[in-house]
């Protein structure tokens, strides 16, 4: 079968992968299509270490094929949207809620697939949902209506599950407060309607490419700058959240100096593993709080379901952050478009 093979040095279509069929506890979907997300190309360029080779991808959508034994809540035939979250259900953290603190999924790739050779392939955040089939925990099966695009579908289990995640699960922002939001890429779009269903007041897209503003003011934002310079013309006294979505360490101490007392620096972006962010501890005394956020803070049995309910209520939008689609061959083109800012979210079909 096809699929998308980080080898260490490059990223190819490869037609010759096998994935075995599920375990107890497991589901073998057929992907229809995948989101091409900056994580995946973060293993590409080397900000998220990862064993190779590796099948990428890590946002899909499909339809189940078989299940092993045990799996009762999906059946063959079911359309699912897949979370990188193969938390175990049963320690600590799972047991307060908190799956995205599980020990147990964090860290542990795995090798479903092999080449046609027998050679074994890593597993990318428990999911790889660049191939034609994968292999996933059935917690990480998520049943969707059949309504919902597959296209759309598979961007709710990164994108949307970060994004409206870090805004209602993290932050919680409440009615009528002010959210300041760097990057509006694809993540950047989540939290920005994330703020608009949260009922936030103000909302400040900061995006120095102004090809962007179109789609921020449609998912939610009441301003554009092209950065953030202008942010205290609007909210002199500072904002009481701002997120910082793409991962650079000098936007990080502008996150940070553009809270309001009481504010909250939500910080989404991935930076590389060993670099550093400077900030005066002073600014801090007046109750403000830096906030790492790990995938929306998630609960995505709860929450990928909640988002298809809004989404078919037309609260949430899934359509409008797919740009463009592709064939998986079209992976490089793909992955160009992607880090060169020209999609909010490019997507891989297979079906």
């Amino acid at each position: 079968m096809k699929g998308v093979l980080f080898d260490g040095e490059r990223a190819r279509v490869v037609d010759d992968l096998v994935v075995r069929d599920p375990g107890p506890g497991e589901v073998l979907v057929g992907i229809a299509a995948a989101g091409l997300c900056h994580s995946d190309l973060s293993v590409i360029d080397g900000t998220i270490p990862f064993p190779v080779p590796v099948v990428l991808g890590h946002e899909g959508a499909g339809v189940v094929e078989a299940v092993g034994t045990g799996v009762t809540h999906v059946a063959p035939g079911d359309h699912v949207a897949l979370s990188t979250l193969a938390n175990c259900g049963a320690c600590a953290d799972c047991d307060r809620g908190r799956p995205t603190m599980c020990r147990r999924a964090i860290g542990r790739p795995g090798r479903p697939f092999s080449r046609g050779n027998g050679a074994p392939v890593h597993q990318f955040a428990c999911n790889s949902a660049f191939a034609e089939r994968t292999v996933v925990r059935a917690v990480q099966a998520v049943k969707i209506p059949r309504s919902i695009p597959m296209a759309s579908a598979a961007l709710i289990g990164c994108g949307v599950l970060t994004g409206v995640g870090a805004v209602l699960n993290r932050a919680r922002v409440a009615h009528g407060e002010t959210v300041v939001v760097i990057g509006a890429g694809g993540i950047g779009l989540n939290v920005l309607q994330g703020a608009r269903l949260a009922g936030a007041s103000v909302i400040v897209a900061v995006d120095a490419n102004p090809a962007k503003e179109a789609a921020a003011r449609r998912f939610g934002a009441t301003h554009f700058l092209p950065g953030t310079s202008g942010v205290r013309d609007v909210l002199p006294t500072g904002a009481d959240h701002v997120f910082e979505c793409v991962g650079h360490v000098g936007l990080v101490r502008q996150a940070i100096d553009l809270l309001d007392r009481h504010g909250q620096a939500i910080l989404l972006g991935m930076t590389a593993p060993a670099a550093e962010a400077t900030f005066p501890p002073a600014a801090m005394f007046l109750d403000k709080s830096i906030l790492g956020c790990r995938y929306g803070s998630s609960r995505p049995q709860h929450d990928i379901r909640r988002y298809a309910e809004l989404y078919e209520r037309g609260a949430l939008l899934l359509d409008e952050l797919v740009t463009e689609t592709y064939p998986v061959e079209d992976f490089a083109k793909a992955a160009d478009d992607a880090h060169h800012g020209r999609v909010a979210r490019g997507v891989l079909v297979f079906r």
